[in-house]
This record gives structure tokens, C-alpha cells and sequence, in this order.
């Protein structure tokens, strides 16, 4: 599946269960698009209920910082008025941290998942809050200094 028929697929989604369960569907949190792994983070508004990603226990723009530069982010909309929000895609190679956990939640709904050396498997909220602890750093390559240093004179 290539990325652009991906997030067109999310356009189906009713309710924030339907979404988070279209994203499973598809091989979230860790899905193989145009012969790419990658990690799919997503952040939005559904009819005033919000939705993000957590990586191990804290949201995703948060943890991902200035690698989120360097992800490919597309906006999307839902079926419903004054729905959607953007889906983020981390190129799995650029993961350094070898064990995580992810989560899409809302205020109702939390779908986890714990990641280690490349598997995905699907857990409990129970065992999520629980792994949170025993997570060691997530790590993803953001932008070199080199690469900071020319953007900076680029919009200096």
C-alpha cells in the first residue's frame, strides 16, 4: 500500500474507535507502506473529542521533537463535519531506541502496543501503564547539526 491510500483509507472512519481500529488494520503502529517501514503517529479532533499517539506514556510531538521535521505528515478528514487531523510518518530506520511502547488515545479509548526489536504486539492498558516505568529512552534521529546550521541560515 502506498501512503497517500493509506491516510485516503482513514477518511472512512466514524468514530474514534473506527479510526484507531483502521489504523490497527492497516499494521499500526509500525506499517509497511511503499516498501518502507514506519512508524504512524496520529493527532486530531473528532467531533470536539481530541485524539493523539503516546510513546511510552508521553505525546508523541513531545517525544519525537525536531525529528518530527523530518517525518512526512499529511493531513486527513473524516466522513463526519469537523473531523480529522494529520497522520505522522517516522521512517522506522530512523528509530534508534530498540524497545517502546505506543498508544492512540482519547479521553475513552486507549489502543497500546509494545514494540521490541522490530515486532509489534497488541496490550492491555493495564500492561502499558505498567511497561511505562521499565521503557528505556526513546530515540529517533532528528536533523544533524550540520543540517540545523543550514536551516538556520536558510531562514535566518
Amino acid at each position: 500500500m502506498k501512503v497517500e491510500g493509506f491516510v485516503a483509507s482513514l477518511r472512512n472512519a466514524e468514530s474514534i474507535g473506527e479510526l484507531f481500529k483502521l489504523l490497527e488494520d492497516k499494521g499500526a503502529p509500525v506499517a509497511e507502506l511503499s516498501g518502507e517501514r514506519f512508524l504512524i503517529v496520529v493527532e486530531g479532533d473528532f467531533e470536539g473529542t481530541k485524539f493523539w499517539t503516546e510513546v511510552n506514556g508521553k505525546k508523541a510531538n513531545l517525544v519525537l521533537g525536531d525529528a518530527m521535521l523530518n517525518s512526512a505528515s499529511f493531513p486527513f478528514k473524516c466522513k463526519k463535519p469537523y473531523t480529522g487531523g494529520n497522520a505522522i510518518f517516522v521512517k522506522f530506520e530512523n528509530i534508534e531506541s530498540k524497545e517502546f511502547l505506543i498508544a492512540y488515545k482519547s479521553e475513552e479509548i486507549t489502543k497500546a502496543f509494545h514494540v521490541k526489536d522490530g515486532k509489534t504486539r497488541k496490550i492491555e492498558l493495564d500492561e502499558y501503564e505498567a511497561l511505562i516505568e521499565k521503557m528505556p529512552e526513546f530515540k529517533v534521529k532528528g536533523f544533524s547539526e550540520e543540517q540545523m546550521d543550514m536551516m538556520g541560515a536558510f531562514f535566518g
